[in-house]
């Protein structure tokens, strides 16, 4: 996910983003949002992906953070294993 597409997708829905690379660091930013019309409404977040989700999640008024940690407990292992169709 690219920080320039959230940026967009954000700005279409009415709000500012930006990021800060953090200092001692090569590759890594913070990232800040607000709503544009209402300056209480601000957030961080610490990569592209939790920006999206933060954002989201104030548009919809938090009506998937259960679904979202929900899918956090129960994503399966990437790992592989070997099966019996082998033997």
């Amino acid at each position: 996910m690219l920080w320039t597409e959230v940026r967009k997708w954000a700005k279409e829905r009415g709000y500012t983003s930006f990021r800060e690379k953090v200092e001692g660091t090569d590759n890594r930013y913070d990232y800040y949002w607000a709503k544009d019309n209402d300056p209480s409404v601000t957030g961080l977040s610490i990569s592209v992906s939790k920006l999206a989700t933060d954002i989201y999640n104030h548009i919809t008024d938090n009506k998937h953070i259960d679904y979202q940690a929900a899918y956090e407990l129960n994503k399966e292992d990437p790992t592989f294993s070997l099966s019996d169709y082998g033997t």
